[in-house]
């Protein structure tokens, strides 16, 4: 069929990017073992191979997926999981189905490809089961307690002390302290329970998201000597680490982003407003000087 220039740059669009989500999810396939997983990527894969080979009998020219895509989103799977690597694939999976519904009745085939691509979709909703998302509680437990506890400790350290080094020991005595007792907690807590998350694993979870926390939260204080500063660029490293953390949240169990994001950087700046006060009053009060 006859094509517009307009219409056939559209389709060569469309045509690379089928060949960039072949190459990604091939790429994804060849990493996972044997097994009901590495099957329906290797078939994804496929029909995004046919459908490129479709548009190309179509366009009649070649193209080349997009190098840098393939690595990006084959590298964001392997370190972050496959559920958020393949859950990035599927948003860009639904704009390529808006793309075609607007090529119905003037593209024979698109009809086709359409039910192709909601397949995909769930196939894939169909697939994940990855043992870091079965355990998102823990991680939430951990990050949401050590963003509330540390930045309000953090924040009346700061006005309480006036001394970056006692600041950081205090917040990592104090961080450190309560990562243990928050891992014992999830412990007994998921045993008591009895779902099928490994109690041990839980609590390995919750402690580790709990220390990372504070880590991050404490860092400025080891690093700059204006202790003020110091606390900007934690509140700073709270809302970063918040905005990550949602965000993947958000991406892998499709939930809504700005609501959490909201509910927990409100919660962590609350209680570290009530606590740099907190501060205040405590060293006017007991006449403390460091």
């Amino acid at each position: 069929m006859e094509l517009s220039p307009s219409l056939r740059e559209r389709l060569l669009t469309f045509q690379q990017l089928e060949l960039t989500e072949h190459e990604i999810y091939a790429r994804l396939a060849q990493g996972l073992p044997e097994g009901e997983n590495r099957r329906i990527l290797e078939r994804i894969a496929a029909d995004e191979l046919r459908h490129a080979r479709d548009w190309q009998a179509l366009t009649g020219q070649e193209v080349k997926p997009k190098r840098l895509w393939v690595v990006l989103y084959t590298w964001v799977a392997r370190i972050f999981g496959l559920t958020f690597g393949l859950k990035l694939m599927e948003r860009g999976e639904e704009r390529a189905q808006g793309g075609y519904k607007e090529l119905l009745g003037v593209i024979p085939n698109v009809e086709a490809w359409l039910q192709d691509e909601e397949d995909h979709e769930h196939q894939l909703l169909g697939m994940l089961e990855e043992e870091r998302l079965h355990y998102a509680g823990s991680v939430v437990l951990g990050l949401n307690d050590a963003l509330v506890e540390l930045t309000g400790a953090l924040a009346g350290l700061t006005l309480a002390l006036q001394n970056t080094k006692l600041i950081a020991l205090s917040g990592l005595i104090t961080g450190i302290a309560a990562s243990l007792s928050m891992a014992a907690s999830e412990y007994l807590s998921t045993r008591s329970e009895g779902t099928e998350k490994h109690p041990l694993r839980a609590a390995v979870y919750t402690g580790i998201a709990y220390i990372v926390t504070v880590l991050l939260l404490v860092l400025p204080y080891l690093l700059f000597a204006n202790y003020y500063l110091d606390l900007a660029l934690t509140l700073s490293v709270a809302v970063l680490i918040i905005a990550v953390f949602n965000f993947y949240i958000s991406v892998a169990k499709d939930e809504p982003f700005g609501r959490r994001f909201a509910e927990m950087a409100l919660l962590s700046f609350s209680v570290a407003a009530i606590s740099f006060g907190i501060g205040f009053v405590a060293r006017k009060l007991l006449g403390v000087e460091v």
